[in-house]
């Protein structure tokens, strides 16, 4: 039977151009979250790689199996379900966008490939993740000792649709690993947040890295953890920081009692003519 209450740690931490030390403060970042009670803990979007083109294929060569044996070895050591943000993943010629989830015994237990990939041309800002990285086919959502959950990554938070397909399929906690810049976090990061988990009436935990001042790319930061209600159980600012709250799944059923929108949808009207 799954647990209805639980305790989440994000770790909103700093990636560095240097690999080991990245790992190393996320191993001790992990390790301090579940020493403080957390039983489920969150990374950020490609937590061991810098955002940035550049840095994307280097880092690729290098291999994600060494990643993520040591997601899977800190999943293992510390009894908690990781939710290894998302790094670069090689298989063969192709690189994807991809989070990996391990549970306590360190198995893999789900992953998912960033669907919608990060193609902008704005004010102060131009990134196209296509030129480096193939979109996901999947929509990821996966069983656990807390209930079903999915995951998406940073850019798939803009698509209502794929949150709603994870939430019409039984997913009570969506997790969302992210790095919105200093050009659309301010603008729309927390509005996109809270209106998908009240969308959905679900949690939802958004894992974003801390931001790395003078880098090419500087992240904006403020992880969250919203109930369903679109309430802020945790929020950070953009420095390096543990996040922890408290997930009672009953909250779930309330929220959904008392405005009961997700409840009466009318799916034989939203579909899309021929």
């Amino acid at each position: 039977m799954s647990k209805d209450r639980f305790s989440i740690g994000v770790c909103q931490l700093r990636t560095e151009t240097d690999y080991e030390a990245t790992m190393e403060k996320a191993e001790a970042m992990i390790r301090e979250s579940a020493a403080s009670g957390a039983d489920i803990v969150v990374l950020p979007e490609m937590f061991s790689c810098p955002y940035n083109r550049q840095y994307f294929r280097v880092f690729a060569e290098r291999g994600h199996e060494d990643t993520c044996r040591r997601l899977a070895a800190w999943a293992r050591e510390n009894r908690i379900l990781l939710i290894g943000g998302s790094v670069p993943e090689r298989e063969g010629d192709l690189l994807y966008n991809t989070g990996f989830v391990y549970d306590a015994q360190g198995q893999l237990l789900a992953r998912h490939r960033k669907v919608h990939l990060f193609d902008v041309d704005l004010p102060g800002m131009r990134f196209f993740e296509s030129r480096t990285f193939t979109p996901g086919k999947e929509i990821t959502v996966f069983d656990t000792g807390f209930g079903r959950m999915g995951l998406a990554v940073c850019f798939d938070v803009r698509f209502p649709e794929l949150f709603r397909a994870m939430a019409r399929r039984g997913a009570e906690v969506i997790f969302l690993p992210a790095q919105f810049n200093m050009t659309t976090g301010p603008a729309h990061w927390e509005a996109t947040l809270r209106t998908r988990a009240v969308d959905n009436e679900v949690f939802l935990v958004a894992a974003s890295a801390a931001r790395y001042v003078g880098f090419s790319y500087e992240c904006w930061g403020h992880s969250m953890i919203l109930d369903p209600y679109g309430k802020a159980l945790a929020a950070a600012d953009e420095t390096e920081q543990l996040l922890l709250a408290e997930i009672d799944r009953n909250r779930i059923a309330e929220v959904r009692a008392q405005l009961p929108t997700f409840l009466h949808l009318r799916e034989e009207l939203y579909a899309v003519a021929d």
